[in-house]
Parts: C-alpha cells; structure tokens; sequence
C-alpha cells in the first residue's frame, strides 16, 4: 500500500508577514524617489516641456524685472552711457512687454536647453563649457520687430556671439548623473509596483497588506511635497541679490509644477487604496451571516413515561 505524500509545510504566518511588511515599506520608500527620478529625466530633460513649462515667466513681473536688470547692467559694462542711463533702462523695461520679448526668450531657453541636452548626451564639448549662439536669439528678436513694424528693425546687426551657461567642471559631473537619472526614471518606478505586488501577494492577511501600501503611498507623496517645499525655501535663499529671488522662486514654481502634481497624486491613490481595503472589509463584516436574536427555543418535549399501576387496598 503506498501512502500518501506529505504535504509540503505553509510559511508561518509571523514569517510572510514580516516579509510582506519589509517588501512593502521599501515599495513605499521606492516610490518618492522614482517619481522624481521620472520627472528629471522625462520633464526636465524633454526640450519641449522644459519651454513650454518656461514660456508663462515670460510674462511674469519678478522675472521682467531681473531680465531688464541683468540686460541694462550688460549694456553699461559694454558702453559708458552716462547721463542715458536712466532712459536705456527704461527702454530695456519696455522692451519686456512686447512680443519681440517673449519671442527672444522661449527662443533663448530652446537653444540653451538643446546645448546642453547635446553635452550631456552625446558627449560634445568635453573638456569645454557648454555655449550657446545667441545669433538665432537675435534674428528671432529681428525678425518680430520688423513685423511690428519698429522703425529701422531691419538695421539691427545679427552677431554669432557665444555666451558660456555651463561650465567645464559641471558638465563632467552632470553627464554621469544624468545616465543614471535616465537608468532610475525607469527602474525605481517598476520596482516600487513590483515590490508592492509582492508584498501583497505573501502577505498574511492581505487586506491589512494593502492598506498599509495605501497609506505608506501617500506618506511617501507627502514627504515628496515637503521635500519640494524645502528645495525651493533653499533654492531661494541661495540667491545673493534680495532684488531676484522673487524671480528665483518663480522659476523653481515652473519647473516643478509637474513634481507638485506627481506628489498630490501619489497622497491621493494612496488614501483612495487605503479606504477601499477598508470599506472592503466593513462591507465584508456587515454581510457575514448573523444568528437571529430573540428568546431560545425551548428543547422538545420526550416522550411522557406512562403511569404507574396503582395497588388495589386490601
């Protein structure tokens, strides 16, 4: 007679759900840090949503402010002005309002943008700064004045005139980080969904499980806007000249508005998991089949035992 193989032995429950727990806190811990790793290599590093992002600060007051600072202190450093000081600084601030403005700087961010996506990509330039020709800047400016019909627009000279925005030393650093960045966009991402599945899946009890992913999801959504709210307070109070901050600040908003939008929703899906694996469980709770109440029923009579034959008296 054969007898029947034994049956292999379950984990413990104390075992899976430690393991369950661990998988699960390093998903949540995982899941701040790939949303920001996505957003650096998929949003910033995107030349179009990097302009379009920029485009709005065009039009912003701080920003107008610093462009027309930094252009007048440029022209007085290049020609002795003198007593038109005053009134070039003013054309400069008009300038700012126009169309030939805004034109000039989404071209200006596109082009520097490209320059250095091309050095950190490629390869280009090692051992030089990164430059940008400000003849495509200038033509774009020429070109708009022309159509708003500025008087002699058509005169402005249009000079290959290269302007370093990135040094030598940091592109080297940057270059390394960024094929990194571009590595963990993608990986830490899939590995917090990864993890997640996995500690739900060993987990114990499951629904527990899943309320805890619920809920370390959203902390971790919250630690991510903290973290951006603290860069910016830094980023900020980093800029010497008290005049620019505003511009700083506004700057820092643009760029992460779409890292603000990924922490929201990381607190939301998180929050909204968590209440469904509870109202899973209520709902599973009420619906479990309750016993009816009310007074026991009395137990069944037996059979009566029949009397007993009296004695007749003598």
């Amino acid at each position: 007679m054969q007898l029947p193989k034994p049956a292999r032995p379950r984990p413990r429950p104390r075992l899976r759900s430690a393991l369950s727990a661990a998988l699960v806190a390093l998903a949540c811990l995982l899941a701040p840090f790939g949303a920001l790793a996505a957003w650096a290599a998929y949003g910033l590093a995107d030349t179009g949503r990097y302009v379009r992002a920029m485009a709005p600060l065009s039009s912003d007051p701080a920003v107008r402010a610093a462009v027309a600072d930094t252009v007048g202190d440029g022209l007085e450093q290049r020609a002795d002005l003198g007593a038109m000081t005053p009134y070039v600084r003013s054309a400069v601030r008009s300038f700012t309002h126009t169309e030939a403005y805004r034109a000039g700087w989404d071209a200006a961010n596109r082009a520097t943008h490209d320059a250095v996506l091309r050095a950190l990509r490629d390869g280009h330039g090692d051992g030089r700064p990164v430059t940008v020709d400000l003849a495509p800047v200038a033509d774009r400016v020429k070109r708009q004045l022309a159509e708003d019909h500025v008087p002699l627009a058509d005169r402005i000279p249009v000079e290959h005139t290269r302007v370093a925005v990135l040094p030598a030393a940091a592109v080297d650093r940057l270059r390394k980080g960024y094929d990194m960045l571009e590595v963990a966009a993608f990986w830490l991402p899939s590995t917090a969904v990864g993890l997640a599945v996995a500690g739900i899946a060993v987990a114990a009890r499951r629904r527990r499980a899943l309320t805890a992913t619920g809920l370390g999801t959203a902390l971790g959504g919250a630690l991510l806007g903290v973290a951006v709210a603290i860069g910016r307070h830094l980023t900020v109070a980093g800029v010497p000249d008290d005049l620019h901050r505003p511009a700083a600040g506004a700057v820092y908003d643009a760029l992460t508005a779409t890292l603000r939008t990924a922490s929201w929703l990381l607190c939301g899906l998180g929050l909204a998991v968590a209440l469904a694996a509870w109202l899973t469980r209520f709902d599973r709770v009420r619906n479990l089949p309750r016993r009816p109440r009310g007074r026991r029923a009395s137990p069944a009579p037996g059979p009566v035992p029949p009397p007993e034959p009296t004695r007749a008296r003598a």
